[in-house]
């Protein structure tokens, strides 16, 4: 008696987990950033990438990592430096995991929203100083790169057919900078809206 109760009990942990095995995927994304300022009344883009791995937790929700980095979440007020030969730009690398609420399997098209938080690592680049202060600056620019908690929201669907999976997405991201790093915003965190183009496959 005891041994089928310790089988059954190993059938129905087992079962579940090679499903969740078969449930995951994986994805590469690229997209476009989007920040409006209402000083300059202009809207300036940036490209981002990175990659999405998901596992099934039950048949609506699954677990969520992400990496990929934004090419620049510079303020837009800074694009006024476009008019001079000097271009500063704020990049970032970013790691996060969450939980994501999708739509049942077995729909072509699953609509899903997901929570997430992490870190980012933000980096300062300055070009086109061409004075004798260039060297000293651009030495103390690495001073300047720091990890910042980073949390996110996003939406989107799925289009699934057959093994392959196309995601249309949108993101939302709120990095909390501090230092020199937050000045440079105004003591406010970075807000990074993204559109984006995911393909990957699930398995």
């Amino acid at each position: 008696m005891r041994k089928a109760i310790t089988l059954a009990a190993f059938v129905v942990c087992a079962v579940p987990s090679a499903a969740l095995a078969q449930s995951a995927s994986i994805q590469g994304f690229g997209g476009i950033t989007f920040d409006t300022s209402s000083v300059l009344n202009r809207t300036t883009t940036a490209s981002a990438l990175g990659g999405v791995v998901t596992a099934d937790l039950t048949p609506n929700i699954q677990a969520v990592g992400e990496v990929g980095r934004l090419s620049d979440i510079t303020p837009p007020l800074y694009d006024l430096l476009d008019f001079s030969p000097v271009q500063f730009r704020i990049s970032a690398w970013y790691g996060e995991g969450g939980v994501r609420f999708i739509a049942s399997r077995g729909l072509t098209v699953r609509p899903y929203g997901e929570a997430t938080a992490g870190f980012a690592r933000l980096s300062t680049g300055v070009s086109g100083l061409g004075n004798p202060l260039a060297p000293f600056i651009e030495a103390g620019l690495p001073f300047l790169t720091r990890n910042e908690p980073l949390l996110g929201l996003g939406g989107g669907m799925l289009i699934e057919r057959g093994p392959i999976t196309v995601d249309l997405g949108y993101r939302y991201k709120k990095i909390t900078a501090s230092n020199v790093v937050s000045a440079i915003n105004g003591g406010n965190p970075y807000q990074v809206n993204e559109a984006r183009f995911g393909l990957g496959v699930r398995f």
